[in-house]
């Protein structure tokens, strides 16, 4: 029997260079297969603001349990594929009086999670990258919280009550319920992301990535697909490969449609909002004020970065939310329409008179929590795109991929950690992993990935928060490195 290095090598092509086609990309490389990458951006990993890692979908009340578990666990192995893409900063969960929910409620959820990060702890102490399970989280009471406020934060934030001193010496603790939850939940970096994507596929011959390059046509044949794509310069090309993964994102019902492979799905625009908050001098954890999604009072959710950058979302419609911006698929196409208002921000970018009043909406909606915070300004671009959900359910965060016939799989990750798991099932189901080298380890399996110190990484994703025009704070390690 042939080795496998004397065999003809399986080639998969990858439509969509996001964060699930990108890593499905690499993972398959990394195995040693033959890999086609296609994007029709210039560039990889450039799509939906990431802000948080989403271990345990603490954001996330109305998801159920089970996908809080599943969340955990994809988010664990993702991190342990890309070391470098974190920020290690806790996060506060707090309940205005605003909100209809109590505090108390989200605290059987953080029990259970906490159990289960140490139970995966145990199994492979490599699990361990968000902390320590011990001090997963801790609950806050008004008093604990004024009393921290008396408190001068440390140069280098340890425990979560040096991290917890900004929040309590600067939010209108009046305005709240309690207890506050505090999470050792991370923030997570889509430049470092796209970073360490790119050096290492770099590093993967066996691996061609076409950039500005679009799908026109696809034709299954007897062995596989040939693929028609046009380049930048307006070159055809056809390309064969005995496998076809579509990973187009909010876009993947274009290539379901043209693969005649129907499919229900949603497809939802968001955005979030880069600002400067000139006079902080300290370190924040990422802080979540829960409020019904859609209302003028829907969530606020306030994300640190370097050099007093912070990230903002709202979830009401004039911030993160746009009206008509979830839309579903219907019997003529897998492809769901937005409208062509959104589109065209897709497409185009954004107006400047809309990106300020966008930007300073999602600062007020801030400061009812922070007072001090009406003094921020904006600070670029905002961060947005579209976020695609398989089926009808809009709260679905947990899914990875799906099959249809031998040799076509969609990658329908909602959320960015599911990437890597989506790859494994679809690389056990085509048989393409190695049994004679590989074991299923994330560090055995991916050793060029392994090979990337983290000041490669910084340094390529400031080349990219540059390129891309957005502050390279974005780019920066906030917390410990």
């Amino acid at each position: 029997m042939l080795s496998r290095e004397k065999q003809k090598q399986p080639v998969i092509a990858v439509v969509g260079g996001g964060v699930a086609g990108a890593t499905a990309a690499l993972h398959f490389a990394e195995l040693g297969n033959e890999v086609l990458l296609i994007e029709k951006g210039d560039g990889l990993v450039s799509g939906p603001p990431i802000c948080h890692l989403h271990a345990g979908g603490n954001l996330y009340r109305e998801i159920d349990l089970q996908q809080c578990l599943e969340l955990l666990e994809q988010s664990i192995n993702t991190v342990r594929l890309y070391p470098f893409t974190l920020n290690k900063r806790p996060t506060v969960i707090a309940t205005p009086h605003s909100d209809g929910g109590e505090p108390l409620d989200i605290v059987p959820r953080l029990e259970t999670i906490k159990k289960a990060y140490q139970c995966l702890v145990d199994q492979d102490p490599r699990n361990r990258v968000i902390g320590d399970p011990e001090t997963y989280y801790k609950l806050y009471s008004y008093e604990e919280l004024v009393a921290l406020s008396h408190s001068e934060q440390p140069s280098n934030p340890a425990g979560l009550d040096d991290w917890v001193i900004p929040f309590a010496q600067n939010v209108d603790l009046e305005t709240l319920k309690y207890p506050v939850a505090v999470v050792q939940e991370y923030g997570w970096s889509v430049f470092r992301l796209a970073a360490s994507v790119s050096l290492a596929l770099e590093h993967l011959p066996n691996c061609k990535v076409r950039t500005s390059t679009t799908l026109g046509k696809v034709e299954e044949t007897e062995s596989g697909w040939k693929l028609f794509t046009t380049d930048r310069n307006g070159e055809n090309e056809i390309e064969h490969a005995d496998y076809l993964v579509n990973a187009c994102g909010f876009e993947t019902g274009t290539v379901d449609d043209l693969a005649q492979r129907p499919r229900k799905r949603l497809v939802e625009f968001k955005a979030a909002y880069v600002t400067q908050w000139e006079s902080c001098q300290q370190q924040w954890p990422e802080v979540i004020f829960h409020g019904p999604r859609g209302t003028p009072t829907g969530m606020a959710q306030l994300t640190p970065y370097a050099g007093n950058i912070f990230q903002l979302h709202g979830m009401t419609e004039d911030i993160t939310l746009f009206k008509d911006g979830l839309v579903a698929s219907n019997n003529e196409t897998s492809q769901p329409q937005l409208p062509l208002r959104l589109k065209d921000k897709i497409q185009s970018g954004w107006q400047p008179q809309t990106m300020e009043f966008r930007s300073q909406k999602a600062i007020d909606h801030v400061s009812q929590f922070i007072p001090p915070y009406k003094n921020a300004v904006r600070c670029g671009k905002p961060l947005f795109g579209a976020q695609q959900i398989p089926g009808d359910d809009e709260t679905l965060r947990a899914a990875d991929v799906s099959f249809e016939g031998d040799r076509y799989a969609r990658l329908e990750i909602v959320k960015g950690s599911s990437a890597l798991p989506a790859a494994y099932k679809i690389s056990e189901r085509w048989k393409l992993i190695n049994r004679e080298t590989s074991i299923g380890e994330i560090e055995q399996d991916h050793p060029i990935s392994m090979s990337l110190s983290h000041e490669q990484v910084e340094q390529k994703a400031i080349e990219l928060a540059k390129q891309r025009q957005y502050p390279i704070e974005l780019a920066m390690t906030v917390g410990e490195a």
